[in-house]
């Protein structure tokens, strides 16, 4: 069985459709059937059941796509170390999400690659689509998008988003609790501030003034301190054990989480292992059910 095959049976999977595949591998959707034909004659076996909506899965199929996965990345591994390529990673993310989230991954790349030189930029979408556009960075994690025609955006996920403050209990309600309160934000530059300038003007609520704090642990402290209160995702408030907070209404509760890079972008090994090492990231949002999600245009 090639690499090729085993790229092929491993994106259909995670797209669940071959159609979507094709296109992700720049392949006629017929010689995509025909891979994923192949492979199961191969191995005697249904991998894949087919639905109206797609593809999914057999029990199988599922351990397959595990043994593949685990080989291809040991392929891209092969390929850096024995093709030489530059043993560098150039990565971004928002504030909010931070570096802590790629911990495990770049842990891991390190032990691999002792030599690894690794830049990593933090700050807004904004920020983040520019380090991209202008080749400081290579690869990122934003929360919402600028729709920027040069770059392109998949979406890995959705972010939940919660109101933190003092003396939230569960008979607090979210118009009276919010009613000129100040509001802690990173920058003047971040969505979240966006998003909460929306919710004050759409529902006619009175705000306070605008504080920017400048890093997550310490608008958290100040919120719970009683200097005004933050919107947040629920990942942070969970990180930072907080318990009480305040749902944010349907329209406002979601935004959308992408992956980006430049068009045309050609990954390197190393890139292909950290995004795969990484995906941890994104799993838990995959999950989350929304009706209503919210993205900045």
């Amino acid at each position: 069985m090639d690499i090729e095959n085993m790229k092929a049976f491993v994106s259909v999977a995670e797209l669940k459709s071959i159609s979507a595949a094709a296109i992700k591998l720049n392949h006629l959707q017929s010689n995509m059937t025909a891979k994923i034909k192949k492979i199961e004659t191969h191995y005697h076996q249904q991998l894949f059941i087919r639905n109206s909506k797609g593809v999914k899965l057999t029990k199988e199929g599922e351990k397959l796509y595990h043994q593949y996965k685990k080989i291809l990345f040991v392929w891209e591994e092969t390929e850096n170390i024995m093709k030489k390529h530059d043993e560098k990673l150039r990565i971004g993310t928002m504030i909010s999400v931070g570096g802590t989230q790629f911990s495990s991954a770049l842990n891991k790349l390190y032990h691999t690659y002792p030599d690894l030189s690794v830049t990593l930029k933090t700050g807004s979408t904004e920020y983040i689509e520019n380090q991209v556009l202008l080749g400081k960075i290579d690869v990122a994690y934003t929360i919402g998008s600028l729709n920027n025609k040069k770059i392109s955006y998949q979406k890995v996920g959705y972010e939940e988003l919660v109101i933190i403050g003092q003396g939230i209990d569960q008979y607090t309600r979210f118009d009276d609790y919010i009613n000129g309160k100040n509001v802690l934000v990173l920058s003047d530059k971040c969505l979240y501030l966006t998003l909460l300038c929306h919710i004050f003007e759409n529902l006619n609520i009175q705000q306070g003034e605008i504080i920017e704090v400048g890093d997550p642990e310490s608008l958290v402290q100040f919120a719970l301190m009683g200097m005004g209160i933050s919107l947040v995702s629920k990942r942070i408030a969970d990180r930072y054990n907080i318990h009480h907070y305040l749902e944010v209404p349907s329209p406002y509760r979601y935004v959308d989480l992408y992956f980006i890079t430049r068009l045309n972008h050609k990954f390197t090994p190393i890139e292909k292992q950290f995004i795969e090492l990484n995906n941890s990231l994104t799993t838990s949002l995959k999950e989350c059910k929304v009706d209503k999600k919210v993205m900045l245009s």
